[in-house]
């Protein structure tokens, strides 16, 4: 039995006890049986009454959950659809009582969550619009009376999330253009005099709008700011290279440059004021001192003349560098010749270095040549001589190969340029052999002359008798003529040494050194005969080998000579 039922059995119980009790009572005073009646009616009205006041009142309570419970299954399914959940399920055999407690729980809940939703889509609408006004776009398409969905508000939050991320890119980008832009105005000395330009450089940068519009903007007066520093600096360098070119041709002192090396470096717009000055004040110098500058600029453009290997006829041609007078055109026309040829050697700098290079190894071929011929280079004690003749032996096989290359430069040269590559005035590989064929003939002309020089010795060793490398000192006489040599043969040697004069092409020879007369040994010593001193005769190679120069000895005729004891006689 429940306690409910016990409690109303308990009621009953108490009740009929209480009608009891009032029985007894009316019974001790004496009421009457009508009068009982009429107050055992008014207790059964008053508790009839009583019962049924609350019997209504529990009955007002079920109609307020019924109510209720219809009120919130109303609520509960349009609520389910805006926050897109699943319909409400109720549980069977579930009281009134309890199911409108779970339908009441279940809306506020669900009620709550439309608010949470509501109140967070308002916020994220709220930092969409600051992040749309500051980079220029356009808001997040979102529908602000319906609720969100949670997938909504998810993707809702990553757009923001990007959104916040362009705004730092923006940011960075804005202020390191920022940075670069006041670095460029402040290299010009140039003041801000638009609206943009005070917005960037004069503005907080938080205030400044990052729309991909003002981003181009930025960039656009970046890009010019640059090409005006950038002009600015090509003015400057033209204006130094002039200053120094002036410089150079007017031999400026190095004090005077020193005082003004402050602006030779930068280009702010004081410095290309300065600049300018200068080279005002220098063209005006140059003007009262044509005739120094130019002859400074023709040293410059012989200069680059010897760079590009120029060859007479190609130097006459320009006939400006051969007049005397120093007039401004006549400056100008050299000042254009020389800015040609300079772009001319700048434009083939590799082939004239190259061809530069050929032309070093070979005159170091050509000194290590002239040291090979050299009979002192004999008496090198400190190893020298190995290391000459492996680096002769190195160019005598680096040089073919440069050529070579040379060749196949130059020829590729010739085809693109339509035109021949002269070196010194000729082709650079006609240049190349006659520098070869002139080492040639030169080699067998030193031959030749060596080969002469030797018969020469010769035919003078065959004329006079072989003559001692350290000379020995005459013998005296006597005791009677001190310090007097004794002549042997005066007359008849004067004849051998004028015709060795005309055979030689002029050259004096020096009469051999006096052989002592036959009394001059010991006193009381016969006299030796003359053929015991007689020269030895020449060997038979050296003799074959000289015969030919020996026949071209002019005026001399050996077979016609007789010759003892090495005297002519």
């Amino acid at each position: 039995m429940r306690k409910s039922e016990v409690l109303a059995a308990e009621s009953v119980a108490c009740l009929n006890k209480a009608l009891g009790h009032l029985r007894d009572i009316w019974e001790e005073i004496g009421i009457p049986e009508e009068q009982r009646l009429q107050r055992t009616e008014v207790v059964k009205k008053h508790i009839k009454g009583l019962l049924d006041m609350m019997v209504a009142e529990e009955e007002n309570l079920k109609e307020r959950l019924l109510k209720s419970i219809a009120m919130c299954r109303k609520e509960l399914d349009p609520l389910c659809k805006e926050l897109q959940l699943d319909p409400f399920e109720e549980e069977e055999e579930s009281t009134i009582l309890q199911l409108e407690k779970d339908l009441r729980t279940r809306l506020e809940v669900m009620l709550k969550q439309k608010r949470e939703r509501k109140q967070e889509l308002k916020t994220l609408q709220e930092r969409d619009q600051d992040l749309c006004d500051l980079l220029c776009m356009t808001p997040y398409s979102i529908d602000s009376n319906s609720v969100p969905s949670l997938e909504e508000l998810d993707r809702f939050r990553r757009h923001l999330a990007a959104l916040a991320a362009e705004k730092e890119r923006r940011r960075e980008e804005f202020v390191s253009i920022k940075r670069q832009i006041i670095l460029c105005m402040e290299e010009l000395d140039h003041v801000p005099d638009t609206s943009f330009e005070r917005d960037v450089v004069c503005e907080d940068e938080d205030a400044f709008c990052l729309s991909m519009e003002n981003t181009a903007a930025l960039k656009e007066l970046l890009q010019q700011l640059e090409a005006r520093r950038a002009l600015n600096e090509a003015v400057c360098g033209e204006l130094r290279s002039r200053i120094v070119e002036l410089w150079d041709r007017l031999q400026v002192p190095a004090e005077e440059r020193e005082a003004f090396a402050t602006y030779m470096t930068g280009s702010r717009a004081k410095t290309r004021k300065a600049l300018q000055f200068e080279v005002d004040r220098l063209e005006e110098l140059k003007l009262q001192n044509m005739k120094t500058v130019i002859e400074a600029i023709r040293a410059e453009l012989a200069a680059y003349w010897e760079k590009c290997f120029y060859g007479t006829e190609q130097r006459q041609a320009f006939a400006p560098y051969y007049e005397e007078d120093y007039t401004e055109a006549l400056l100008q026309l050299h000042d254009a010749e020389v800015g040609r040829v300079k772009h001319y050697y700048e434009t083939h700098k590799e082939l004239f270095e190259a061809v530069q290079k050929w032309e070093e190894n070979w005159r170091l071929f050509l000194e290590l040549e002239r040291k090979a011929t050299d009979p002192s280079r004999f008496a090198n004690r400190g190893g020298n001589l190995l290391k000459e003749e492996k680096q002769r032996a190195k160019l005598q096989k680096t040089l073919p190969k440069l050529e070579e290359e040379l060749k196949v430069r130059i020829e590729s040269w010739e085809r693109e340029h339509e035109e021949a590559f002269l070196v010194n005035g000729q082709r650079f590989m006609e240049y190349v052999s006659e520098q070869w064929q002139l080492h040639r003939l030169e080699k067998e002309k030193e031959k030749q002359e060596r080969q002469l020089k030797k018969s020469r010795q010769i035919e003078e060793e065959m004329l006079y008798g072989s003559v001692p490398r350290t000379p020995s000192k005459r013998r005296v006489l006597g005791a009677n003529t001190p310090g007097k040599v004794r002549k042997l043969n005066a007359t008849s040697c004067t004849t051998p040494n004028s015709t060795l004069r005309s055979a030689f092409g002029g050259t004096l020879f020096h009469s051999p050194v006096s052989r002592p007369p036959p009394s001059g040994g010991k006193l009381g010593q016969p006299a030796r005969t003359p053929s015991r001193v007689a020269m030895k005769p020449p060997r038979m190679a050296h003799a074959e080998r000289n015969k030919e120069n020996m026949s071209q000895l002019n005026g001399t005729t050996l077979s016609a000579r007789t010759f003892k004891g090495g005297f002519q006689i």
